[in-house]
């Protein structure tokens, strides 16, 4: 799935008692499914947060900081929570790698706001701390903030799936995350302002989660309400895939536009394949070195990384319209995560 998050604002902090059992942490050498990567003694530390070491998004993550701490000759620490929106482990692990010495902690904050109290603590000791991929609540709770724009990325699905109609009436569904998250919202109205359209445009609005099977479940319940559906936005390829095999049930699979966000492997095949129209492809290997490079020139200079960096996104897809920028999915492919 992506790596969108549900809020977990009331995890039971008896996780965080757990220690190493509710996430993994590693340094220099070791044989753990995190790894990390060491440069000396005397390099600079940097610690990789990330909301599980499972999904492909945060593996891709885990990659590109690696590779940049080699490049930087930088001391990599990595650590993920046991389970999406596992807040009391990235808790745990903001607190060791302070205690380690760590110059600078780049985040992928499980839940956005109970996040903010123990990076506040890391920053007030001088560690710089780089959220990515997704925003704390609020923002300001961290240095910098690298990240995709999503809602340029629901922008240019809506753009395209406004085009790829051609002047058809559209009936549209829109799957999408949970309430209040920010990723989910940011996409979700992009979506709406690139087709032109309002929610009540919208014949059915499903909550996924990001989850293939529930990604299902929401497509024939759509189905069910408003049999004539024609446009499908969906939060991410997994729940497109999901909308995708509701349909073929239906015989619907070829007359239903699906468009999406993200830019995983699977997803982007899927594009190829023909399941899915166009999707938006984010770059999360780019986000963690970004970051990492960040924080080495902060020990260098001083200086801390400050405000937003897109990180980009791209259109992909192999039904190009007209007026609409894109790449197909030979480059989508060369370029995807997962």
């Amino acid at each position: 799935m992506s790596r969108t998050t549900l809020p977990f604002s009331s995890l039971l902090r008896a996780a965080a008692a757990t220690g190493v059992a509710a996430l993994t942490l590693t340094a220099c050498g070791s044989g753990s499914g995190t790894g990390s990567t060491d440069s000396g003694s005397g390099s600079v530390k940097v610690g990789l947060i990330t909301k599980t070491d499972t999904n492909p998004f945060f593996v891709k993550m885990k990659e590109g900081a690696e590779k940049a701490a080699k490049e930087n000759g930088a001391q990599l620490s990595t650590a993920a929570g046991k389970f999406d929106g596992d807040n009391a482990g990235q808790v745990t692990a903001v607190e060791n790698m302070v205690a380690a010495g760590v110059k600078g902690i780049l985040i992928t904050p499980s839940d956005s706001k109970a996040i903010v109290p123990a990076l506040e603590k890391a920053r007030a000791k001088g560690v710089m701390v780089i959220a990515l991929d997704t925003p704390t609540d609020p923002e300001s709770a961290v240095d910098a903030l690298f990240a995709t724009d999503n809602l340029k990325a629901g922008q240019l699905i809506g753009e395209y799936a406004k085009a790829a109609m051609k002047g058809k009436p559209a009936k549209i569904a829109a799957l999408d995350l949970a309430p209040g998250v920010s990723v989910g919202v940011q996409r979700h109205d992009g979506f709406l302002k690139g087709f032109g359209a309002t929610d009540k445009d919208v014949v059915c609005a499903q909550d996924t989660g990001g989850d293939q099977a529930k990604g299902q479940t929401a497509m024939e319940n759509c189905l069910q309400k408003s049999p004539d559906i024609n446009v499908v936005y969906t939060i991410n390829e997994p729940a497109a895939l999901g909308a995708y095999t509701a349909l073929k049930a239906k015989g619907r699979e070829k007359d239903v536009l699906i468009v999406s966000v993200d830019g995983g492997c699977t997803g982007t095949q899927a594009v190829k394949d023909g399941k899915i129209a166009a999707t938006s492809q984010q770059y999360p290997l780019k986000m963690a070195a970004e970051g990492v490079k960040a924080v080495v020139s902060y020990a260098k200079d001083g200086k801390k990384a400050s405000g937003y960096t897109d990180t980009g996104v791209t259109l992909i897809t192999d039904k190009a319209q007209d007026a609409i920028t894109s790449k197909d999915t030979v480059y989508g492919l060369d370029n995807c995560w997962g």
